[in-house]
């Protein structure tokens, strides 16, 4: 059994052999919905390259709509330049397991949250050295506007200082460990 279906389905089903080899629509439209996303796994953050658009929510749905393949994705804030870069991305990946039909949908509602990360992300996100979010964005302490008690991604320790709202992105704030001293993005609870 092989261990890239979406690879064997193309190869056995491209249409021609030219540069953009091209499936018929009905062969694209007969691509499991799963095998669609699979293709997507290597869609990554640009801002955090460990994660997929999947992993951290951002990829919200895959459906057909007559003969176009819409994509529905979700930014983590408004404004995200990360969204451009996920959209082009999105449509090469199509592209290269020929899906050349496909149309890129940007919904602001519901509005993106922490909540949508998978714990292999957040997972991912403390090996990178970024404290994944500590809660649910309907707890109370994320409701309230209290500040988190974040543990370092390094060292592990909780004495630690907020430097800044704002890290490297909007979504992460700034921490600086006061035990080994080092600076780390904490990925805020939205």
């Amino acid at each position: 059994m092989s261990m890239n279906p979406v690879g064997d389905y193309i190869s056995n089903n491209l249409i021609g052999s030219d540069r953009a080899a091209r499936l018929a629509l009905s062969d694209v439209k007969a691509i499991p919905v799963d095998d669609l996303y699979r293709a997507l796994d290597n869609v990554v953050d640009p801002e955090i390259p460990v994660l997929s658009a999947r992993e951290l929510g951002v990829l919200r749905e895959i459906a057909w709509q007559g003969d176009e393949l819409v994509v529905t994705i979700t930014p983590t804030y408004s404004g995200c330049p990360a969204m451009t870069h996920f959209e082009d991305d999105i449509i090469s990946a199509l592209e290269k397991i020929g899906v050349f039909c496909a149309r890129i949908h940007t919904s602001l509602s519901p509005a993106w949250t922490t909540d949508w990360l998978s714990e292999s992300a957040k997972q991912k996100l403390l090996v990178y050295g970024i404290a994944p979010p500590l809660e649910s964005s309907t707890s109370k302490r994320a409701l309230l506007g209290e500040d988190p008690v974040v543990s370092c991604p390094k060292c592990g320790s909780q004495n630690n200082t907020e430097v800044s709202r704002h890290g490297s992105t909007a979504c992460k704030a700034l921490y600086k460990c006061n035990d080994c001293e080092e600076p780390f993005d904490y990925f805020k609870c939205i």
